[in-house]
């Protein structure tokens, strides 16, 4: 299982994004006035009291949502809902308890999910204000008072969050299981290959793209190891998401990624790397995730002895982004290299999680000078003094310099590339932040 999620959800405007930053500790949520801002979910980490977990800010929710906007944002703050372990129903002094609010209340205690009541804007200290009580009437037990803006009863709100989280050996159960995303556009095999690898008919298999919704996940043990396989519903290109189901599979697919730890990206042999698909691999790439690229009915090429090679360097050449990632090629429908996906999956894994000491990446990083020297600009030099890893999955790394104008993005990728010669890091993308003196972070 992954870290507890908490929910912030309301009506619009009752501050819903301020809270989130406050309790991300960082304005990652646009705060304005106008309902509707906040389209789409964010998400954040989070620590309170040694529990670690995350929050994730939703659009506000519209019952009777008629526009398409409303209706879409209805949807995301839903599927937060539908994730999360604990909901923050976020209200606010100034209206009261308004219809929309009961409507809101009244689907929360329908999902059964533990809800949190906060009163919103409760700027003022001492006394409280004798509307506050009104908000007993939701149903949802003792409200607890909150200033977005000034942070008064955060502690309190999280106290209350923290108490309706599952125990944490629920989450180290699960642990020591890799969460394996299928990814793709539609009818391109995912659910077959799940079947295939269970042994047995758990996703609906049909010719007609969109037949899985939802994103399912499902565990799994072999000799290989242990794992918990997302499939989704395939990803269609923007112009043709035309229904509002199919904009919830989108949503759903994207959460998927954002949940793995490694993504299968399949694509469909007779058709090679289409737009879609690189802007499928585009999605994993950005989420930071281990990937394999899985080119599917292989079966039904035909070949001869050069069509593998040549295929092969078409779909690095077409996603070229992420050349990182292996090529695997098989049949879903036969079986063939099926096994070999495990031990691939293994390896992206370790290799996204690898640590390697800042000792190492300076003997690389200067051996990488000596090789080719930084470049320059009206005579001034780019000097960098030292690299560490900041972080796994992905691998993060921070260089230190005197100037972060010189460091030219070719000379970011030469770095990188000299890593990964090192290293291996095969299978996941890197992260390099670059820091010239007199920062401050």
């Amino acid at each position: 299982m992954s870290r507890p999620l908490v929910a912030i959800v309301g009506r619009p405007n009752v501050g819903k994004s301020m809270l989130f930053n406050r309790l991300a500790g960082r304005r990652l949520s646009i705060v304005e006035d106008t309902p509707g801002v906040t389209r789409d979910r964010l998400y954040a980490e989070c620590e309170w009291n040694g529990r670690k977990f995350d929050i994730v800010d939703t659009g506000g929710i519209e019952p009777s949502a008629d526009s398409e906007i409303l209706m879409f944002m209805r949807e995301q703050a839903l599927l937060a809902i539908d994730a999360a372990d604990v909901i923050v129903l976020v209200t606010e002094i100034g209206t009261g308890v308004t219809a929309a609010d009961k409507t809101v209340a009244d689907m929360l205690k329908r999902s059964g999910k533990p809800v949190v009541l906060c009163v919103n804007k409760m700027d003022s200290t001492g006394d409280t204000e004798p509307g506050f009580y009104e908000f007993y009437s939701l149903g949802l037990g003792d409200p607890i008072s909150v200033s977005a803006v000034h942070g008064h009863g955060t502690g309190d709100l999280l106290d209350e969050c923290v108490a309706h989280f599952p125990p944490e050996s629920a989450y180290e159960e699960d642990s020591d299981r890799i969460r394996v995303a299928v990814i793709g556009k539609p009818n391109v095999g995912k659910s077959s290959l799940i079947n295939l690898i269970l042994g047995e008919k758990r996703v609906i298999v049909s010719n007609m793209a969109g037949t899985t919704r939802d994103a399912v996940d499902t565990p799994f043990e072999n000799k290989y190891g242990k794992y918990v396989f997302i499939d989704t519903a395939g990803i269609r290109r923007r112009s043709k998401v035309d229904d509002r189901i199919e904009k919830f599979s989108v949503m759903r697919a994207k959460l998927a990624i954002d949940r793995a730890d490694v993504c299968l990206i399949m694509i469909d042999a007779r058709d090679g790397v289409t737009e879609q698909d690189t802007k499928i691999a585009g999605l994993a790439h950005e989420a930071g995730k281990a990937s394999v690229i899985v080119v599917n009915k292989w079966d039904l090429v035909e070949k001869d002895g050069k069509t593998m090679d040549k295929l092969r360097k078409d779909v690095l050449r077409d996603l070229s982004f992420m050349s990182y990632a292996p090529v695997l090629f098989i049949s879903a429908l036969t079986g063939q290299r099926t096994e070999r996906i495990f031990e691939l999956v293994n390896y992206v894994n370790d290799q996204s999680a690898m640590r390697i000491t800042t000792g190492m990446l300076n003997d690389v990083l200067s051996q990488a000078q000596a090789r080719q020297q930084p470049p320059t600009d009206k005579g001034k030099r780019l000097k960098i003094y030292y690299m560490t890893q900041t972080g796994v999955r992905p691998p993060n790394f921070v260089v230190f310099c005197n100037s972060r104008e010189l460091f030219h993005f070719s000379y970011q990728r030469y770095i990188e590339n000299q890593i990964r010669a090192a290293f291996g890091l095969e299978g996941t993308p890197i992260r390099i932040v670059i820091r010239q003196k007199g920062d401050k972070e």
